[in-house]
Formats: structure tokens, sequence, C-alpha cells
């Protein structure tokens, strides 16, 4: 009786998250079937799902429409040094507020942990004025330098991760005469490297994705990034009703995100599930 009743759950479980699951792949097939359109097909009652003949010249169009290719290197930049070096900062703070000891740590830690309540608009302007002083705006720097110094919330996921590591095997690295940083790049490190792997990876998808941040700073078309590119298009061709160009560049944009996701969603997966285990 009881397998009976599990069988029914779960096959009413599945009806719902697949229903869920058309409603959020839906838009996503949809643009890139648009991509393939013409702009005829686009308005077309009822909606044509699959594009009859299928049009491939809107992808070698927006090569050609706007700075896409300055836009795509761009964001990689930005992407990439973020991520790579503030995770790295991140993991290292995260390992000394969870395993050393020093002076007002747990403070400290409140103190940090309270800088996410502040929203990003109350220390925008200032930040801005900041920039612009030391001549940075319309460059990469204002996306790159404060991200290089880490992220509170991978630092708080990290250093909840790392309680479920015994202490013991610090102190005894510690008798074997290891330093510090020999103890987290030997020790530590390779039992935090699935956590640290799949915040890397979200924090990635966040940061190509990031608009605000891009629209704020960058001005030169040839320093903007490619979700500003992305927008350009958009008012430059939805008055024209070019929507099956606008497409073909989002779904450039979503290429990357979309490999990173498929490729690495077991860390994603595990990321969200070891977040709430502890012991």
């Amino acid at each position: 009786m009881q397998t009976t009743k599990r069988k029914i759950t779960n096959f009413f479980i599945f009806i719902i998250l697949s229903i869920g699951g058309i409603f959020m792949v839906a838009p996503l097939l949809w643009m890139a079937s648009t991509s393939f359109k013409s702009r005829d097909d686009v308005f077309a009652l009822p909606p044509k799902w699959i594009p009859d003949p299928f049009h491939f010249e809107k992808y070698s169009e927006i090569w050609e429409k706007g700075p896409l290719l300055s836009g795509f290197e761009n964001s990689l930049i930005v992407a990439l040094s973020v991520t790579i070096v503030g995770t790295l900062i991140s993991s290292l703070a995260a390992f000394a507020f969870s395993k050393l000891k020093f002076p007002h740590k747990n403070k400290l830690f409140l103190m940090l942990i309270a800088s996410i309540m502040i929203p990003y608009p109350v220390v925008m302007i200032p930040q801005f004025m900041m920039f612009s002083k030391i001549g940075w705006v319309d460059t990469l720097l204002p996306l790159i330098i404060p991200g290089l110094f880490g992220n509170v919330a991978m630092i708080f996921f990290l250093r909840q991760f790392l309680t479920s590591i015994p202490n013991a095997l610090v102190e005894a690295a510690k008798i074997d005469g290891s330093s510090y940083f020999g103890i987290f790049s030997k020790v530590i490190f390779p039992l935090m490297a699935p956590g640290v792997a799949a915040q890397l990876i979200l924090w990635f998808m966040a940061i190509w994705n990031d608009y605000l941040g891009p629209i704020i700073y960058l001005n030169s078309p040839e320093k903007q990034t490619l979700q500003l590119v992305i927008a350009n298009f958009n008012a430059a061709y939805a008055i024209q009703t070019d929507y099956p160009l606008i497409m073909a560049a989002s779904t450039i944009a979503l290429l990357p995100v979309l490999i990173v996701f498929i490729v690495f969603q077991r860390q994603i997966i595990e990321s969200v599930a070891i977040s709430g285990i502890k012991g």
C-alpha cells in the first residue's frame, strides 16, 4: 500500500514539475526558433514554433550590425578575471573565518554579513564618483577590481561548508609543520573544491548576465559588455520589427551560460543540496 501511494505521489510530482519545466523552457525555445524565422513569420497566426524554411542569415548579420565580438570579449575578461581571482580570495577568507583564531573574528564576520543588507543603490552614486575621480569610468576596471576582493555570499557559503570539516585536520597539519597557506592549499581546498566549483559557476553566470554595472560605467561601444550590446540591438532594431536579429544575438549571448550550466549542473545542484547540510 505504501509503495502504491509513493508511486502515485511521485507521478503527480513528476507531472507538476514537467508542466513547470515546459513553462520555463518555452521562452528559450521561442527565442531560438525566432532567430531562424523571417520577419513575417514572427507575427504569423497561429504561431509557428518550427521555422519553415530556416533562415540562417541573421547569425552572420549580427557580427556586422554591432560590436558583438568586442562585447563578447569584454564579458569574458570581466567574468573570468573576477570569478577566478575573487573565488580564491573568498576561499581564503572563508578558511580564515572558519578554522583560524584571531581577535574579534565573529564580530568581523557579522559585519561582513551585514554588508549584504546594504542595497546597491545606496553605494552606487558614491562608488561612481570615486571611480570617476580616479579616471576609471568607461573602462572595465570598475567591473573587475571590486570583485577581485571576493564575494560576501560565497564567503558565507564556504564558511558554512568548512564547519563540517573537523578541526583535527588543521591541527594535525600544524603539528607536521605546515604553514597556514600550506594547510589551505593541501588540506582544506581539496575538501572544499566541490563547493568552490559550484559557487564559481553561479558567480560566473551572475557576472555574465550583469546589466546594471556595465550600463553605469561603460559608454564607448568598444568597451561595452555583451549585455549592453544586446540592449543596443533591442533599441535599434525592435522599432524596425527585426526581432530575428535580436533573438539571434540573444541566443549567442545565452550559449556560454547554457554550456556552463549543462556541463556543471551536477556541481550546481550539489551546492544547493549541501548548503543546508552540516556535520
